[in-house]
């Protein structure tokens, strides 16, 4: 700095942060975050894109240890039931894929980069390793979905599981979710056609095959005094999936507010169902990964103030005291997203963060990776109390439109127990590589270069 230039205020902001910031460049500079986290129940590690590959590596590095270190036995994802169930049955050696990829093969619906991507395969090879040859007396650790989009997978999941257990059930199953046949191609139709044109709702179908499952669990329980099994458990979640994506796909006509909290209500019940079919306790021990938007508490963004909840919000009601969550952020890069939804995979240029914006404040801290407790209360957690801009990129990208669509308003320490800032970081590597992706986005200047 030039004698006699007046300190900036950014400059001071930005020394506070940098006297708590803890950077990150080997491997036990993570030793402090893991001892933070262990002792939690439930793990929340979150990712401020659908794209990045260092957010994916460090999740993946932080749930491998977590499981060694801390013995964690679950992990639940972003994803739906019947293809995460598809890769627990690799994982746990009852599958008939060979390697991770085939496993993740169910992953097939925009976005499939999400789950089919370099480092998720190699996550699914190491836990499957550790399952079958390192994970001993201490128990296998699953690998599960919480989402709901997968109506039609799972009506067959189920039906597929009752051909073989009870063919009379199976049929009476198999004649309920024909209420769907008509919408086979697109499950919004149905949506559509229930609140535009009066078309009759499948859910009270769906609601007597979900209750007609839950009695058979009931009626084994008394008879046997043990619960059912891991394959029927699937196939109830999945009856359950499909009465909540009913309710989901009338919803969306509705408001954004109604569907997204049907569908974050719903991957919190589903947290809540695997925990008890795991037995509670230290065994089900369970690691979320899923996007900042679902994971921080959304009482302390704009997402709460116009009445939407999410999974960070429910989970920090319930088990007070007993969950940790971890936010992403970054200030430019690339990532792996798409423009428009079903539209192809692209490897986009990430715009430098916007004045003004979490990102921004965190990139004048001058450290390529660090970390900061946010659980601490010193000048660091007081200056980013103040609500500002936070980016959140999901599986779709429009810099055209990015302060609108990309940016909301937060306050990062009331939303996360933690968080980690990389700087500068780069798009996650599809399975299935498009043209789009391999050739990259051109610059704003193209073609002067300027």
């Amino acid at each position: 700095m030039t004698p006699g230039m007046r300190t900036s205020k950014l400059d001071l902001d930005a020394a506070t942060l940098r006297l708590a910031a803890q950077p990150l460049s080997t491997h036990t500079d993570y030793d402090a975050l893991i001892h933070l986290a262990g002792d939690a129940d439930i793990v929340l590690l979150g990712e401020a894109t659908h794209g990045t590959q260092e957010f994916y590596a460090i999740r993946a590095e932080l749930t491998r240890r977590l499981i060694v270190e801390k013995g964690f036995r679950a992990i639940a994802i972003e994803g739906d039931w019947p293809d995460t169930f598809r890769v627990h049955r690799y994982v746990t050696g009852r599958g008939d894929d060979s390697t991770a990829r085939e496993a993740l093969g169910g992953f097939r619906r925009f976005p499939s980069w999400m789950w089919r991507n370099t480092v998720v395969q190699e996550f699914i090879e190491w836990l499957r390793h550790w399952n079958l040859h390192t994970s001993a007396a201490r128990g296998m650790t699953g690998f599960y979905g919480m989402d709901l989009y997968s109506l039609h997978t799972s009506m067959e999941s189920v039906i597929t599981y009752l051909e073989q257990v009870d063919p009379q059930a199976a049929q009476r199953a198999r004649h309920r979710y024909a209420c769907f046949d008509h919408f086979r191609a697109e499950p919004h139709e149905y949506g559509l056609a229930t609140v535009k044109h009066g078309s009759e709702p499948c859910e009270e179908k769906v609601v007597l095959q979900l209750l007609e499952m839950r009695q058979q669990h009931i009626d084994q329980l008394k008879s046997t005094g043990h619960h059912t099994s891991e394959d029927f458990f699937s196939a109830e979640q999945n009856a359950r999936l499909v009465v909540n994506a009913e309710r989901y796909y009338r919803s969306m006509f509705y408001g954004r507010d109604e569907s997204w909290n049907l569908r974050d209500t719903h991957m919190y019940e589903t947290l809540e169902e695997l925990r008890m079919h795991l037995g509670g306790g230290p065994q089900a021990k369970t690691i979320v990964w899923a996007h900042n938007s679902h994971l921080g508490d959304a009482r302390a963004t704009e997402m709460g103030a116009r009445g939407e909840l999410n999974v960070g919000q429910l989970i920090r009601t319930q088990f007070s005291g007993r969950s940790f969550s971890l936010g992403f952020t970054t200030h430019t890069g690339s990532v792996t997203a798409a423009t428009d939804w079903g539209g192809p995979t692209e490897r986009k240029t990430v715009r430098p963060s916007r004045r003004g914006s979490y990102e921004k404040l965190l990139h004048t801290v001058g450290i390529p990776r660090f970390w900061l407790n946010l659980q601490e209360t010193n000048a660091a957690t007081q200056l980013l109390e103040t609500q500002r801009l936070q980016r959140a990129i999901g599986v779709i990208y429009r810099t055209s439109t990015e302060l609108w669509s990309h940016y909301f308003n937060a306050s990062f320490p009331r939303q996360f127990d933690a968080l980690i800032h990389i700087d500068e970081t780069h798009a996650l590597t599809p399975l299935e590589r498009t043209s789009q992706w391999d050739t990259g986005e051109f610059p704003d200047t193209y073609p002067s270069a300027l």
